[in-house]
């Protein structure tokens, strides 16, 4: 089994920033609501004519250049998100078309905010058996597409934008262990009800509001906290390390509260947490793949460090991966 690390990262977010005082024009909520109950304060929006395979596009490419790996020399493209441009094709296939990686493997991953995660575990296994030797790994979201923005609950969380990383085999370091769950029994928390085989689009589903998402907050934030901390726990002992070993936390920026929950019961101080929710929302798969980016580029990851990126999403899924940087 070969080691595999990530070589490269790289995000773009859309230029249209949708602030609270924005929010607090279009539903009945606050600055200091969403501040307290989030740790929001903006989100970026795509524009008009901007598509998931857009912000995937653009991440891709400062991914491979930060990686210094030419696009023809990618073996894999797997693109995590619930958000495509269209039912198919993939938006890997698209991202591959873009960029000419003509011999790149290209598939798609639904596993929402999970999404980030599940791709690099996948990844790794193609690199670690010899099948491919440079794999890039997206999530792109364009959440403000299925955002009911009257439904002051739900749209408060939500943004848009791509983050990537390139995958190669490495001599020391990398990906140490990994750990993903699912649970489907829990599959009506957290859903878009409509556009799918089950309720395709009609007059009547589009009246009904069902292309949008639904949320059942409460009991998400409490399977959320318990998940991503069972998730790191294991996928630490399966390291042989303890969390005192972590250098960085990146989990999935949900909430700033699930969060804070999830550092309290790892024993981690807020400071070796990486947060960059309050800028961006909830952007699902893109949210941990950001993070690490600008975990990376801020100099808050350096070389031997011991990483987790830590998340959970709808389905229920959820996952964690440690990495020495």
């Amino acid at each position: 089994m070969k080691k595999v690390g990530i070589t490269g990262v790289g995000k773009y977010l859309p230029g249209k920033v949708l602030t609270n005082a924005d929010l607090e024009k279009m539903v009945d909520t606050s600055d200091e609501w969403i501040l307290t109950r989030t740790g929001i304060r903006e989100r970026r929006l795509v524009a008009k004519n901007e598509a998931a395979s857009d912000l995937a596009i653009n991440a891709s490419i400062e991914a491979l250049k930060d990686a210094k790996v030419k696009p023809q020399d990618l073996d894999l493209i797997i693109v995590a998100t619930v958000t495509p441009d269209m039912q198919f094709p993939s938006v890997a296939c698209i991202l591959q078309n873009a960029i000419s990686a003509k011999k790149a493997i290209c598939f798609d991953i639904s596993a929402a905010c999970a999404g980030f995660i599940y791709a690099i575990v996948t990844a790794q296994q193609f690199i670690a058996r010899g099948v491919c030797k440079n794999a890039l790994v997206v999530g792109s979201e364009v959440l403000s597409s299925v955002t009911d923005w009257q439904d002051r609950n739900t749209c408060v969380l939500l943004g848009d934008g791509a983050g990537a990383a390139v995958l190669s085999e490495v001599r020391s370091g990398g990906i140490i262990s990994s750990y993903l769950r699912a649970d489907g029994s829990y599959v009506d928390l957290l859903k878009m009800p409509g556009g799918g085989s089950r309720i395709p689009a009609t007059h009547k589903s589009i009246d009904q509001r069902l292309h949008y998402l639904k949320m059942q907050g409460n009991e998400l934030f409490r399977m959320a906290v318990n998940s991503m901390v069972e998730a790191a726990e294991i996928a630490l002992k399966q390291a042989g390390l303890a969390c005192s070993g972590v250098d960085l936390l990146i989990p999935h920026q949900a909430n700033v509260r699930i969060i804070q929950a999830v550092a309290k019961r790892l024993n981690l101080s807020m400071d070796r947490v990486y947060l960059n929710i309050e800028r961006y929302g909830n952007m699902s798969s893109a949210s941990a793949a950001t993070a690490l980016c600008d975990a990376v580029k801020e100099s808050r990851v350096k070389k031997g460090d011991i990483i987790v990126l830590d998340a959970f999403g709808a389905g229920l899924v959820w996952g964690a991966c440690v990495i020495k940087w």
